[in-house]
């Protein structure tokens, strides 16, 4: 679980995590928070590992989670989230079957009245080919804060990269995974629960989703597909002024984007490219319908 001062979400999650009949081993990565959040979990839950960063590493923090775990499968979840009774069982049972999974990604239920998030839905309805190899959707994205990995595959392709802290940033990850030769899948099965924080930052979230998914474009698509997305990106969010703000903040990573491009094979891009949408008339999309690297 990764947490940042947000203590009496943490609490709640966790009372809900520790609830499930799987009883499983739970580690928290604290994002050097400053509102006692270390104290209090370890106050209440004994049993829970709460690692303590000196810096907020966003999404990288998880990556340390990863390393101190010892088991084969981890799942994630965040201060807001918590996994569905049965469900850790069944994603752990899908990466038995199927030695190619890396990333099982399930279905998230939305607040107290359990509506299906959108994202799962584009998941579900995947365009990718089928591969009767492997369990659900196949999918090139994934949400972190509802999904299991293969502790060997994701540390294997280096985890989350703190360059792009959070927003987003499952979307590299996910590319090189299958570049690696893994797979990654949605169940529709397996369900996480997330009852959104009141203190989240929606409209930085937003920015730093527009910068990250240009940085993930500019440092692995072909440089045609590159362009091609850049200009749906830039037009989607072309009507928000925060978003605006995230296309300047990816300008100005451009030095470390060009040291670190690695360009995808052809496969993978024409994978991407399936989920590519159409393009779209300028200033026609708002921040909230920023395209994400999903499905």
């Amino acid at each position: 679980m990764l947490t940042r001062n947000r203590v009496n979400d943490a609490v709640h999650a966790l009372e809900h995590v520790m609830a499930v009949p799987e009883h499983p081993p739970v580690i928290v990565v604290d994002n050097a928070s400053t509102d006692g959040t270390p104290a209090v979990l370890a106050r209440r839950f004994p049993d829970v590992d709460v690692i303590v960063l000196l810096e907020n590493r966003g999404a990288a923090a998880r990556n340390v989670g990863v390393w101190r775990a010892r088991s084969p499968y981890v799942a994630f979840s965040d201060d807001d989230t918590w996994w569905a009774p049965g469900s850790l069982v069944r994603a752990a049972a899908a990466f038995d079957a199927h030695p190619r999974l890396a990333i099982v990604s399930g279905r998230m239920l939305v607040g107290p009245d359990e509506r299906e998030d959108a994202t799962c839905g584009l998941m579900a309805a995947s365009p990718l080919p089928c591969d009767p190899a492997l369990p659900g959707a196949p999918v090139l994205g994934f949400l972190a804060g509802a999904s299991m990995v293969r502790r060997s595959a994701f540390l294997g392709v280096g985890g989350f990269d703190p360059h792009l802290f959070l927003g987003g940033e499952a979307a590299l990850v996910a590319i090189d995974l299958v570049t690696a030769g893994w797979s990654i899948a949605h169940l529709d099965d397996v369900v996480v629960h997330h009852h959104p924080s009141v203190r989240r930052d929606a409209a930085g979230r937003r920015r730093l989703l527009l910068r990250n998914l240009l940085w993930v474009t500019w440092l692995r698509r072909p440089w045609r597909s590159a362009w091609r997305e850049t200009g749906r990106l830039v037009v989607a969010a072309c009507r928000d002024r925060g978003a605006a703000r995230g296309f300047a903040a990816a300008l100005r990573g451009v030095s470390w984007v060009a040291r670190r491009r690695r360009v995808i094979p052809p496969h993978v891009d024409a994978l991407l490219r399936r989920l590519d949408g159409p393009p779209l008339a300028p200033c026609s999309g708002s921040a909230s319908q920023l395209p994400s690297m999903r499905a």
